[in-house]
């Protein structure tokens, strides 16, 4: 097990700083944050200056390094468009993603698990029949368009549910919570559907595949030769092997549901990193950009790491390999 986190490690460091890099090298093509900064009547004189005092004068690999050393000790320099730490303005919208996601992969996994379960064992029943065209659509149509009928329907139609922003929050020193407060709730409730449809779909059809195939092993014809019932089939031996790739999506799903949470965020105007993400994009801010994405490989990175970890206490064979060192 030390020998493999070791391993890990050093792939987890070559994919973060191949990530900066990358970030790095492409941001500085977005366009100039200097003018964006002083705008287009600012004189040579105030440009060269600013420059100066950001540090943009600087050849690349220079700007590369500072924010590679700076990075390392948790800090990712100033915002070029609101001058405040990036550490600090990520610590302030980084509660709402992540609750956001979390919400959302939860409903993802609690609904679509069932579902799929359900479309597999009884795959010609017309309940299975409507969940497969249903994931068909949710497969289908874009995130922007659900989230903007899910508005209109729970919002402007029904009245029900608000249409943006986070609701009311609690802090707990620096984080920031709406989810113990019913407000918090109630504008969680559109946004988090809009994030979990896509991932529901998903989840269904791979546990409906997955557990189509085990259901055609030998073992599991060996347990209808002992006498077991159905539901100890179907529960304690299918559904336990099925789970090992739904683990793997879902762990990259909720990485990406995190990463790729901008267009819902923007759509319902929910304060996190996406929609930061969004600012700093328009207004060039490169030092926010680069810490975005570099925060997003760790959660990738990290999130890699526990699925593996979790691989051994839902598979059998695999700690049976490990023991015996293949």
């Amino acid at each position: 097990m030390s020998a493999f986190l070791c391993r890990r490690l050093i792939q987890a460091i070559i994919v973060m700083v191949s990530v900066a890099f990358i970030a790095f090298l492409l941001f500085q093509y977005v366009g100039d944050p200097v003018l964006f900064l002083l705008g287009q009547d600012a004189t040579p004189e105030q440009i060269r200056q600013l420059r100066e005092d950001l540090g943009l004068d600087q050849p690349f690999f220079v700007q590369f390094w500072h924010f590679l050393v700076n990075a390392v000790q948790g800090e990712f320099g100033l915002s070029l468009r609101q001058g405040a730490k990036v550490s600090r303005l990520l610590g302030e919208r980084f509660p709402a993603t992540f609750e956001l996601a979390l919400v959302a992969a939860l409903l993802a996994l609690v609904i679509g698990i069932p579902m799929g379960v359900y479309a597999a064992l009884r795959r010609g029943s017309f309940l299975s029949q409507v969940f497969m065209t249903v994931s068909l659509l949710g497969v289908s149509l874009p995130t922007f368009l659900i989230g903007i009928l899910l508005i209109l329907v729970f919002s402007v139609w029904l009245g029900w549910l608000p249409s943006f922003g986070r609701g009311e929050t609690v802090d707990f020193g620096w984080w920031s919570s709406g989810l113990f407060t019913v407000d918090g709730w109630l504008h969680m409730l559109l946004p988090a559907m809009t994030l979990a449809i896509f991932q529901l779909t998903l989840i269904m059809r791979l546990v409906r595949a997955e557990m189509l195939e085990v259901l055609r092993t030998d073992y599991i014809k060996f347990a209808r030769a002992r006498g077991l019932t159905d539901r100890t089939i179907y529960f304690g031996h299918a559904l336990k092997n099925t789970l090992v790739p739904v683990m793997t999506i879902t762990g990259l799903q909720l990485g990406g549901l995190i990463a790729f949470a901008i267009i819902t965020e923007t759509v319902f105007q929910w304060p996190g990193m996406g929609l930061l993400f969004i600012q700093a994009v328009t207004f060039a801010d490169v030092p926010v950009m680069a810490a975005y994405l570099c925060l997003i490989a760790l959660i990738f990175v990290v999130i890699n790491l526990v699925v593996d970890m979790l691989y051994a206490a839902v598979d059998p064979r695999l700690r049976v390999a490990k023991a015996t060192g293949h």
